[in-house]
C-alpha cells in the first residue's frame, strides 16, 4: 500500500512561542504548512527552524490563511490525498493526528471533525461561551441541516478532492462552520472523533478578547443561515 500524501495547514498569528512545539509534535507527514497571518513576531522564523514550509500572508482572517494554504497545494505539481487543519497554539495535540486521518484512508469518512466536548479538555481550554456557542451552532445544524455534529474545532482532517468540491470561501470566523454546512449539504461522509484539548499558549486573539468573541458567534451564525 503507498504511503499517503498528508498535508498539514496550520494558520498562525504571532503563534511565535507555541509554533515549534506543534511542528516537532506532528506525525511525519509529506509537508507541513504554516501561513504566516500578518504576524509581528518571530512566528515565521520559528516555523520555518522547526522544518515548515512558511507562506505568507498579509491579509488577516483565518479563512484567509487557509485558502492561501489551498491555493498553494493547487497550484504544486503533487496533489495530497488528505489535508489536516491544526492551530498553532499548541491547544491541539497533534500526535492524536492519526485519530482523524485513519477513517478517511480507510474509505469511511470524507471530513473527520476532531470534538473537543467528546475529548478530555484541560480545566479553562475552552471558556463558557465558546461551550454555549458551540452547543448553540450545532443545535441548529441539526435543526437545519439535519446532521448531527458536537464541535466546531479546528482539528479536522478531509479528502483533498472532497475540499476542493466544498468551493470554500469565508476569509474569517465563519471558516469551520461553513466546511461543515457544506458538507452535509453535498452529502460527504462525516465523522465525529474524540480529540483532547488543553490550555493554549498565549491569549486567544478570538475568545480572549470581548471584541473576538462577539464577532465570531455573529459569524458562526449569520453562516449557518447564508447557507439555508
Amino acid at each position: 500500500m503507498p504511503v499517503p500524501d498528508i498535508r498539514v495547514i496550520i494558520p498562525a498569528y504571532n503563534e511565535q512561542a507555541a509554533i515549534g512545539l506543534v511542528i516537532a509534535e506532528i506525525p511525519p507527514v509529506a509537508e507541513v504548512i504554516v501561513v504566516d497571518n500578518g504576524s509581528t513576531d518571530g512566528t515565521a522564523a520559528a516555523a520555518a527552524k522547526a522544518g515548515a514550509t512558511v507562506l505568507s500572508e498579509p491579509r488577516k482572517g483565518y479563512g484567509q490563511a487557509c485558502l492561501t494554504g489551498i491555493a498553494y497545494l493547487r497550484e504544486g505539481p503533487h496533489k495530497p490525498d488528505l489535508i489536516v487543519f491544526m492551530d498553532g497554539d499548541h491547544s491541539d495535540f497533534p500526535q492524536e493526528m492519526p485519530r482523524l486521518t485513519m477513517p478517511i484512508l480507510q474509505g469511511e469518512a470524507d471530513l473527520v471533525i476532531g470534538s473537543r466536548t467528546m475529548g478530555k479538555r484541560e480545566k479553562g481550554s475552552l471558556t463558557p461561551q465558546q461551550l454555549i456557542g458551540n452547543r448553540l451552532a450545532t443545535w441548529l445544524m441539526a435543526r437545519i441541516y439535519g446532521v448531527v455534529y458536537t464541535d466546531l474545532g479546528p482539528f479536522r482532517a478531509i479528502r483533498y478532492t472532497s475540499l476542493l468540491q466544498l468551493g470554500m470561501q469565508d476569509t474569517n470566523f465563519g471558516w469551520t462552520v461553513e466546511m461543515q454546512l457544506k458538507a452535509a449539504r453535498q452529502k460527504l461522509r462525516i465523522r465525529d472523533v474524540a480529540v483532547n484539548y488543553r490550555r493554549r499558549i498565549g491569549v486567544s486573539k478570538v475568545s480572549g478578547t470581548l471584541t473576538g468573541t462577539v464577532m465570531a458567534g455573529y459569524k458562526i451564525l449569520y453562516t449557518i443561515f447564508k447557507y439555508w
